[in-house]
């Protein structure tokens, strides 16, 4: 079972996630990551890493979240393969934590 990234990265994309993948399956889009289900290997380094707290198992993705499952997937397809970490967004701080992002996601 693959891990998914969830509304909270949009707009702060921290990539310490990124850094403890053991194999590169995150995508990097302009203002969000998503993780390919194919290439997790449910590892779960990835979680504690988060801190935005973005992540989680595909089977614990919270109510109202699950939409992320099929888009995660989509998009993994779409995006390049990131393998390093970066800075997170200049203004990461001030998005951490707020509700109702998902409308701000850039594709």
């Amino acid at each position: 079972m693959a891990f998914v990234v969830t509304e909270n990265c949009i707009k702060c994309k921290y990539t310490d996630c990124v850094e403890v993948c053991p194999v590169d399956c995150f995508y990097e889009g302009p203002n969000f990551l998503v993780i390919n289900p194919d290439e997790c290997i449910d590892c779960a380094l990835c979680e504690p890493e988060c801190p935005a707290e973005a992540i989680f198992e595909e089977d614990e993705v919270p109510e109202g979240m699950e939409h992320f499952v099929e888009l995660n997937a989509e998009l993994s397809e779409e995006w390049p393969n990131i393998t390093e970490q970066k800075d997170p967004l200049p203004d990461a701080a001030e998005w951490d934590g707020k509700e109702g992002k998902f409308e701000l996601l850039e594709k």
